[in-house]
């Protein structure tokens, strides 16, 4: 047997990792084993590659020098962790995958369709999430959660427009693709946990 991966995405503070709890905990229920990851990240040459990503750096991160950072610890997180796991039946939840890609440095990067499509074929080549939950939650929320948390990173210190054109980029491609089941993440947490959950459950049945 093969495990599922399903990934939760979303702008800073959306409620992503409550929400990967959760559903690892309802996954537990069912007497699924499962693996959480987070993107960049999750193995050590990832996570060294997110510390790089997220630096505040005292000059001009290049966007493709970003672009290709991400790619690189994505493609080390598929190959050494998330195949492993599926190939053992072990479900994978990830916080972020490619989505993320897509938006951030697609929408938000202005970073062309081509320019990703190629990048995506040379690492991921045909891999894809099996379900993808995308908590949609209005900038301004967003990032006012994320302050609360504590210090923000470089990519969290970005404009707000920054974050318009992100979240743009994913309502546009949520819309298209009904592989992507969107969450108001605006709402109070409970509510947000029982739609996920119901999402989860209907996924499972």
């Amino acid at each position: 047997m093969i495990g599922k991966f399903i990934v939760i995405e979303g702008l800073e503070g959306a409620g992503k990792s409550s929400v990967i709890r959760l559903i690892r905990k309802t996954l537990a229920a069912h007497n699924i084993e499962s693996i959480s990851t987070r993107e960049p990240g999750g193995t050590p040459m990832a996570e060294a590659i997110r510390d790089c990503v997220k630096h505040d750096w005292e000059e001009n991160v290049v966007v493709e020098t970003e672009l290709l950072l991400m790619y690189a610890a994505r493609l080390q997180l598929l190959i050494n962790t998330i195949k492993p796991a599926l190939e053992k039946n072990v479900w994978v939840v990830g916080d972020r995958h490619d989505l993320s890609t897509q938006a951030y440095q697609g929408g938000g990067r202005g970073v062309s369709d081509d320019v990703l499509a190629s990048l995506r074929e040379m690492t991921l080549k045909n891999f894809n999430p099996d379900l993808t939950i995308y908590m949609d939650v209005e900038p301004e929320v967003g990032l006012k959660r994320a302050r609360g948390r504590g210090e923000l990173d470089r990519i969290e210190k970005e404009g707000m427009e920054f974050f318009k054109r992100t979240r743009k980029r994913y309502l546009d491609l949520a819309g298209n693709d009904p592989a992507i089941i969107m969450v108001d993440a605006n709402q109070e947490i409970e509510l947000v946990h029982k739609k996920v959950k119901n999402v989860l459950l209907r996924y499972l049945s």
